[in-house]
């Protein structure tokens, strides 16, 4: 022990020696091993991982970045662990047993990895994370310490994807150490509720335990494609840093009654140069006092079916019989005349936008407050006069003169009531799913609260992105 000290007091970590023993490994007469020591600090791993190979070897399967053997330089992938404080080791179990059983000092006895392996390159990649991650709760981890956490929105530059289950990572802009994450793959199954004994799951500890289990498929039913469909479990996010840009539209989304149409019209009157919007096309016939192409576009219902088909549609409907939707050359219209085209659309449309590098959309998500708050937005909305916002079904006006004048005018007011909360309610509960189901598109969320407040909001998110160099989709750029 004093002798390693020593070397690394001097800061020769290496000291090579021939090996004494022929039993220790199904190895070559003419292997040579090497010596390491390195100090252990208290509760901080080593910083690499082990498997097992096809000989029985143990060998170094990772060095994580960062980690004490990556900053001292003393292991590479491949080595093959033959001593640990001078106790010969054969099993993962035995390594992990050896190392915690060291105290300030642990000597490492291994061969060297050959010179002539081929390793892997890594491509370094950065994905934005789409939900939170927290090792100390992952079962699948048996060892805690060396997992990253992370928070939905995080932009984490993937340094190793070589494991199928579990990536080597570090959080941009953090002095945080790298760990390891959960891979798409790995991740992909958990959300699809398969049993973890029964998932083919490599575990991996800070020196040890690589465990292969059989792998058992789950079936589900047809109707639950769309629940575990992969295109729609997106759990990272490739993306890549670009300097500051004008994005090409601003998508409004959110429940019903929670103000998007007033927002959208409060911004485009405030800079009609700046903002645009579209004009929805419909198969419904033009009414008398109505203009071609002032509220609506009117065509035939075959014309309108035939473009659907064709895809020329962000997003369409049908009401009472009748076709509605929002054409994409109306939008590329708006864009043309070098404004911003926003759009109050639903949040099916979202996956349209986002996977087009051409709309470049900013999501911003529009909550619904509070019962109180909501129900002030809705008044504000009915008493709106230049916008038209109110989407509730039924109206009392209370100032009528029959509002005293009978049994019947106030049960009808009490059944007003009833009603207004009720779809307060169902809009405050539509809010809250939708943005589960679409989070990974929204790049912002506005509890709207207050009008003003929102609309500042929305102002200075769209000016930062003048300004600030920008996370986006890798597929808008290449």
């Amino acid at each position: 022990m004093s002798d390693v000290r020593a070397l690394l007091e001097s800061h020769d970590n290496i000291a090579l020696s021939h090996l004494k023993g022929q039993d220790n490994l199904s190895m070559s007469n003419n292997t040579i091993s090497k010596v390491v020591g390195l100090k252990k600090a208290p509760n901080e791993p080593l910083g690499f991982t082990v498997e097992r190979d096809e000989n029985g070897n143990l060998i170094v399967a990772r060095i994580l970045a960062g980690g004490t053997v990556e900053q001292r330089n003393l292991l590479k992938p491949g080595d093959v662990i033959l001593e640990v404080n001078g106790f010969a080791i054969s099993s993962p179990e035995e390594l992990q047993t050896e190392v915690n059983r060291g105290k300030d000092v642990i000597q490492f006895r291994v061969a060297p990895a050959a010179d002539n392996v081929n390793l892997p390159k890594t491509q370094q990649v950065y994905m934005r994370a789409l939900y939170d991650y927290n090792p100390m709760e992952d079962t699948l981890l048996p060892c805690p310490e060396i997992g990253l956490a992370f928070q939905k929105g995080d932009i984490l530059q993937i340094l190793n994807q070589k494991d199928p289950n579990w990536w080597q990572a570090k959080k941009v802009n953090s002095d945080q150490p790298a760990g390891l994450i959960p891979s798409q793959e790995l991740e992909e199954r958990r959300k699809a509720f398969v049993a973890p004994e029964a998932d083919y799951v490599h575990k991996i500890s800070i020196c040890g335990t690589r465990i292969s289990k059989k792998k058992q498929k789950k079936m589900y039913q047809t109707k639950q494609n769309g629940e575990f469909d992969k295109a729609e479990l997106i759990l990272y996010e490739e993306v890549t840093r670009m300097p500051p840009f004008k994005r090409h539209t601003l998508a409004l989304v959110g429940s019903q009654g929670v103000g998007r149409r007033t927002l959208k019209g409060r911004l485009i009157n405030s800079d009609p140069e700046k903002f645009g919007s579209v004009i929805p096309f419909t198969s419904r016939p033009r009414r008398e006092y109505e203009d071609d192409g002032k509220n609506y576009w009117f065509v035939d219902r075959e014309l309108m079916e035939q473009e659907i088909r064709q895809h020329k549609f962000l997003e369409y409907g049908e009401h009472n019989g009748h076709l509605y939707g929002t054409s994409i050359d109306s939008i590329w219209d708006v864009i043309n005349q070098g404004k911003m085209c926003i759009l109050d659309c639903s949040p099916a449309a979202l996956k349209i936008l986002h996977n087009s590098p051409d709309f470049a959309p900013f999501v911003i998500f529009i909550a619904a407050p509070g019962m109180e708050h909501l129900k002030n937005l809705y008044d504000y909305g009915a008493n709106s006069t230049n916008l038209g916002y109110s989407s509730r079904n039924l109206n009392f006006e209370r100032q009528s003169s029959i509002r005293y004048s009978s049994r019947r005018a106030r049960t009808l007011e009490s059944l007003a009531s009833l009603y207004e909360e009720e779809d307060l309610r169902r809009t405050l509960e539509d809010s809250a799913c939708l943005q589960r189901a679409y989070d990974k598109y929204i790049d912002m969320t506005i509890v709207n609260e207050d009008f003003d407040q929102t609309f500042r909001k929305v102002l200075e998110a769209l000016e930062t992105l003048s300004v600030e160099h920008q996370w986006v989709p890798v597929n808008w750029v290449y």
